[in-house]
């Protein structure tokens, strides 16, 4: 059978020219009494395929609640590896693995996200090698990192969990490398974008005595040097000419290190691209220049194959498909994605906010789980220049939603932040996302709301600073008020983001949704971003733009890449409902209309409309030019509203008016509006009101 995912697991830290990939065929044996030991040899009545959890059909087990299970399989040596060293990886396991080469025990790693890996050559002998891995999966996760897999007994957020992913979910792997080799390369820009600084530590005997060959792929800069007697080395590599990292333009930068001792030659390769990313007072900045998060929930499940993506395109598919729908950001929530997710955002231009994976309830156990992550997800992604910000905690979660009124809690968040920032100071951290922030360098809340009307108020006040809460419905007759921070965390001079955001349960109510509540957070100036929730369906939640398979849903004609365009409209109107944003009393009306616009320069240009029926989409040609309406903005500052008349075409009781910006000939932004003369007995005066089941 093909080998699934043959590629290499692990750009960031390349030495992919010598590896040999143990995906595949394994031998299986559930072990729900907990009975077998390593080395019996009976029980293994199934194959499984590697790297897919157990539950997942792509495994060819698909068993569920399924505590302790064991794998086994046999590999061979390549013989040019011989007097190397032989270094057995897994990407990820969940949850607790204990591995065994020959019989030997090789490892034992608990985190069910982050890699390890162990040197097994003492291990092997002569010829075929038995390698056995035996996974324990505990139902109850709560005291563990588990982030969206569901547990018994079950997360107080149970209600947005999905099916438990449990084995080992990314590749395995050999590699050969000697004695002494590289263990980290740590890449980043300099302060002035100028070069590159670099970080090397070297494990091994001769590593006081190594010396370390960096050179920047495709320049001209190279380095030599013998490291610190500890094996480290500090140094930077110059760029003559250097290009910045950006969306628009990621390029990237390659650093091939050959490290020479005593025991041989390693050589690994990595790459990081130039770019910064700080915030000065309520904005953020990428490069210098003032950058607006247009982002959007991506939690990493596919309908056949769980957390593990079912190949490599799929991850890329993903990413491809945010960047299609308008958004410059993806928000990976609550999981240390595959290094692979990264490595093709570095590619594509896409940003990401990167976050580990929660517990579910407050403990010594579960705070010392999660903060188990901070560093391996620091050291595997931190040279990736897609990653602009780091999150931590998610709405109190593995914090019993109880931060106000717990002095541990705020501690054990605060020194979650101080624990990350300690590692990478480069990028901003998000302490606490969504709910009550202790010590966060972005301000985020998580605002959802069915009502146009109370929805644009509650945003409008929180950025005003009428109010420093908000509403949160946690039952169907449960409404607590989030305080945005503790005493002691401004609430001001930091970058506001509404990092979730979204409603309704179909399609059609999704869409409406997200072009009206997306328009309101561009009305104001002081927002540095969004993250919309959420990209596609998973399992029983129906909130995605797509279904699970990454399909198409019917979006009632609206197409999300208008809504989150860097140039859009914002138009003066409450809408009432799908299909009836606008009610009027007879044919002709007005409505007023401002530009938004995340550019470098200002923007200008004509407003043209025309008409469609109710859902249709919009059509190719902006229609007609409205004389006399002319409307502009300049960057990051709502236009000054310009008057649209307008009027149903003869006969029609509704339609879709269709606005858009032309500025010098090409589109610069959409959107629509539903009006409607006709009579709803459920509105009447009140355009807000709604019939209650």
């Amino acid at each position: 059978m093909t080998t699934p995912r043959p590629e290499y697991p692990r750009p960031h830290f390349d030495r992919s020219h010598s590896w040999l990939t143990l995906n595949g065929t394994w031998d299986f044996r559930a072990d729900p009494a907990e009975a077998y030991s390593a080395d019996a040899s009976d029980g293994y009545d199934r194959a499984i395929t590697v790297p897919f959890a157990w539950e997942t059909p792509a495994s060819g087990i698909a068993e569920h609640w399924l505590r302790t299970a064991w794998y086994r399989r046999t590999f061979t040596v390549p013989a040019d590896w011989a007097g190397q060293r032989v270094v057995l990886h897994f990407g990820a396991v969940h949850h607790a693995a204990t591995v065994w080469v020959n019989g030997t025990e090789v490892a034992h790693h608990e985190g069910g996200y982050t890699p390890f890996a162990a040197d097994v050559t003492d291990a092997l002998g002569d010829g075929e090698h038995q390698l056995t891995v035996r996974v324990h999966a505990p139902a109850d996760k709560r005291d563990i990192a588990h982030g969206k897999q569901r547990s018994m007994p079950r997360d107080d957020y149970d209600g947005v969990c999905f099916t438990p992913s449990s084995g080992i979910w990314q590749s395995v792997w050999l590699e050969a490398r000697p004695a002494t080799h590289l263990a980290a390369l740590r890449l980043r820009p300099n302060d002035d974008l100028t070069g590159i600084t670099v970080e090397a530590v070297v494990h091994g005997p001769a590593a006081d005595r190594a010396e370390l060959r960096l050179r920047v792929r495709d320049e001209d800069t190279a380095v030599t040097a013998t490291l610190d007697p500890d094996g480290r080395l500090a140094t930077e590599l110059p760029l003559s000419a250097p290009r910045l990292w950006s969306p628009e333009d990621p390029h990237l930068y390659h650093v091939d290190a050959e490290l020479s001792s005593a025991d041989g030659t390693d050589r690994v390769a990595a790459y990081t691209g130039l770019r910064t990313v700080t915030v000065d007072g309520e904005s953020l900045y990428l490069n210098g220049r003032r950058l607006f998060v247009r982002g959007v929930l991506d939690q990493g499940y596919w309908p056949e194959t769980g957390i593990t993506a079912p190949d490599d395109a799929a991850l890329r598919r993903d990413i491809e498909l945010a960047a299609e729908a308008g958004y410059n950001l993806v928000r990976k929530h609550l999981k240390l994605e595959d290094p692979r997710f990264a490595h093709h955002a570095d590619t594509l231009g896409m940003l990401l906010w990167a976050e580990p994976a929660s517990p579910g309830r407050f403990s010594p156990a579960s705070t010392a789980a999660f903060a188990e992550q901070i560093e391996p997800m620091v050291e595997r992604d931190g040279n990736s220049p897609a990653i602009v910000i780091w999150g931590l905690y998610n709405e109190e979660w593995g914090l019993d939603w109880d931060i106000p009124g717990d002095p541990a809690k705020q501690r054990a968040t605060a020194d979650a932040y101080d624990r990350l920032k300690a590692l990478d100071a480069t990028r901003p951290v998000v302490d606490n996302s969504g709910w009550t922030h202790v010590k966060t360098d972005l301000l985020d809340w998580h605002y959802y709301d069915e009502s146009a009307a109370s929805w644009a108020t509650t945003v409008a006040d929180l950025l005003s600073g009428e109010r420093d809460d908000f509403p949160v419905k946690l039952g169907p007759d449960f409404v607590v008020h989030k305080k945005l921070a503790v005493p002691g965390q401004p609430l001001r001079g930091l970058p506001n983001l509404n990092s979730e955001y979204g409603g309704g349960f179909t399609g059609l109510d999704r869409a409406w949704h997200l072009r009206w509540q997306t328009q309101e957070l561009r009305r104001h100036d002081r927002l540095a971003g969004y993250v919309y929730t959420e990209l596609y369906d998973i399992e029983h939640e129906s909130a995605g733009l797509l279904d699970f398979g990454r399909g198409a849903k019917d979006l009632a004609g609206v197409d999300p890449a208008h809504a989150n365009a860097p140039t859009t409209l914002v138009l003066d109107v409450t809408p009432v409902a799908p299909g009836r944003d606008l009610l009027t009393t007879g044919p002709d009306f007005t409505v007023d209309v401002h530009v938004s616009h995340h550019g470098d320069d200002p923007v200008a240009g004509t407003v043209h409309t025309t008409w469609t029926p109710v859902y249709a989409r919009t059509p190719d040609a902006p229609g007609d030019a409205v004389p006399g309406c002319r409307a502009e903005a300049k960057p990051y500052v709502l236009g000054a509203a310009v008057t649209v008349p307008a009027a149903l075409p003869d006969g029609w009781t509704s339609g879709r008016l269709h606005l858009a910006l032309v500025v010098d000939g090409t589109v610069a932004a959409r959107t629509a509006l539903d009006v409607d003369t006709r009579t709803d007995p459920y509105i009447g005066d009140d355009p807000q009101a709604r019939p209650t089941a």
